[in-house]
Order: structure tokens, then C-alpha cells, then sequence
């Protein structure tokens, strides 16, 4: 194939952002035709179709919904190549990508940001959220500057990154009003025989909190699992069962779900880490974090 084209990804670029071949024209100060021309130029150097074409309407191809992502991402690069030899400050366009695992509470994961947005130097913030072993290739390629996760590295991973860790909680138990106030007397043997709504396979905490419930002799009914925890606290909210969340966000918890606690223990106990691919830590808005964790 032939090299990339990158005025007719442009072109592409801006057809699939406006949403018409009209507007983008307009942007661009290029007739219809041209543009219409250029990017039918472009698909046949690439042997695809980018866009589904309906008449005037134009939709974006399944290819061309692959294809859009990184062309969004190269041109927002150019802008800031842009930026850069414009002689503006780097607190103007510094950018902080951070990757999030799953299991991570929303909630959580914006504490432990906040202290980064909060700098006197300005930071645009990226987040992705993925499995940590897809985040840790793409902080392996530079894609990431910090994944936050429940999970220290292990030592023999293929990424060579470090651990920081940032806090630890506590555990809190939930339900509806109703099931709450059933289970609050005799906690936490007042567990067993109650649905439950469990952790997936992927999250530390599962581990830890099954240990504890098998070391107080509390057989719940495990009535489903989740990896997403926004979600565990939907079906909770709905009454289908008992679920835990870290203590330092219980209040949140307990506001944003409508939902009554159970009880806590501090027994067990989850740890959240940064991980960083440096020792010593360079970036201000990592440094930022983890000293306000301390």
C-alpha cells in the first residue's frame, strides 16, 4: 500500500466530525466536489469504503468507525505540535493520560485525580478504563503517563513499571432500608443466607472479601457478579442484594444509591496504587497525587 495520504485523511476527518460533506466544506473553504472527490480518492487508495452512502447522507462505515479514532487522535497531536512551536507554555497544553482499571469506583478514581486538575499549572486530562493488563501494554508503549488500579505489579511482568500506593479502605456493607435493618442485628453472621451481590473474578477485593466471610463462617447467597461496580450498586439500589463498597466513599454511597449501611469492618482491607513506568517520580501531576494521598 502506498503511503498515507494525510490531506485526505484530514479531509475524512472533518467530514465524519461536522457530519456533512456541506460543513466540513465550509470549514475547510473547499468546495463540495473537491472534498467529495478527494475523500472517494482516498477510499480507493485504501480499498475500503469509509463512509455508507445514502443519497446526500453519509454515514461513517463500520471501517470508518475503526478508522476515526486515530485520526483523531493524530490531528489533536498536530494541534499540539501547534501549540508547542507557538512558544506557548507547557502548562498550556500539557496533557495527563491515565488509564483506570475497571474495578476501580468512579467516585474513587475522581478523588484520586482531583489533586491533579486542582494544580496551579493547568493539566488536560485523559482517562481510559480497561482490564489492567491491557492498560500495562499501553503504558509499556508510552500511551499511558499512570494506571490507577487495586492491584500492585508483580514482580516478572512484561512491563518494566513501578508501585505507588496512594491509600487503602476499609469495607462497608449495603442494602435497601428494608434489608438493611433485617441484617444490621447479629452483623456481620447475619450475612448468611442473604443475597449478595459479589466482585468479579478480576478484582482484588474478591479475593480478600471471600477469605473474610469464609473466616467468619458467613455463607451468603451469591446471587450475581460484577466487574463493574457502578453496576453492582445499580442492582443493590434495585434491592437485589447486599453489596460492599470502600468506606472512604460510603457517603457518596450511601446519597447517590439511596441505600442504608449494614456495617463495616477494617478487618480486611483494600489497598489502590499508581503505577508509574519510573521509580523516581517526574511528572507533576503523578507527584501531585500521591502527595496528596499522604
Amino acid at each position: 500500500m502506498s503511503p498515507l495520504n494525510y490531506n485526505h485523511l484530514y479531509y475524512f476527518y472533518c467530514v465524519a466530525t461536522d457530519g456533512t460533506i456541506t460543513k466540513a466544506s465550509a470549514r475547510l473553504n473547499l468546495t463540495p466536489q473537491t472534498i467529495s472527490g478527494q475523500i472517494t480518492a482516498f477510499e480507493a487508495q485504501l480499498g475500503v469504503d469509509l463512509f455508507d452512502r445514502q443519497g446526500k447522507k453519509l454515514q461513517l462505515s463500520e471501517v470508518g468507525r475503526l478508522v476515526y479514532p486515530y485520526a483523531e487522535e493524530i490531528f489533536q497531536l498536530g494541534a499540539e505540535i501547534k501549540n508547542v512551536l507557538s512558544n506557548q507554555k507547557p502548562a498550556q497544553w500539557r496533557t495527563f493520560t491515565v488509564g483506570v482499571t475497571m474495578v476501580i469506583p468512579k467516585v474513587l478514581a475522581f478523588k484520586l485525580l482531583k489533586p491533579a486538575i486542582d494544580m496551579a499549572e493547568p493539566m488536560r486530562l485523559v482517562c481510559h478504563e480497561g482490564d489492567q493488563d491491557a492498560l500495562l501494554s499501553d503504558l509499556a508503549v508510552n500511551k499511558l503517563d499512570m494506571i490507577i488500579t487495586d492491584q500492585p505489579i508483580q514482580s516478572g511482568k512484561f512491563v518494566k513499571a513501578y508501585n505507588h500506593q496512594l491509600t487503602e479502605s476499609g469495607f462497608t456493607f449495603f442494602a435497601t432500608a428494608a434489608l438493611a435493618e433485617k441484617c444490621r442485628k447479629g452483623f456481620p453472621q447475619s450475612l448468611s443466607g442473604q443475597p449478595f451481590l459479589m466482585q468479579g473474578k478480576k478484582a482484588a477485593v474478591r479475593r480478600i472479601l471471600t477469605y473474610w466471610l469464609v473466616k467468619h463462617d458467613i455463607v451468603p447467597d451469591i446471587v450475581a457478579e460484577f466487574d463493574d461496580s457502578a453496576l453492582m450498586k445499580s442492582f443493590g439500589q434495585a434491592g437485589t442484594g447486599i453489596f460492599t463498597a470502600p468506606t472512604i466513599i460510603e457517603d457518596y454511597v450511601s446519597s447517590r444509591y439511596k441505600v442504608k449501611i449494614i456495617g463495616r469492618t477494617n478487618e480486611i482491607k483494600e489497598q489502590y496504587y499508581a503505577i508509574s513506568p519510573e521509580r523516581k517520580i517526574k511528572h507533576p501531576a503523578i507527584l501531585e497525587i500521591i502527595n496528596a494521598m499522604k
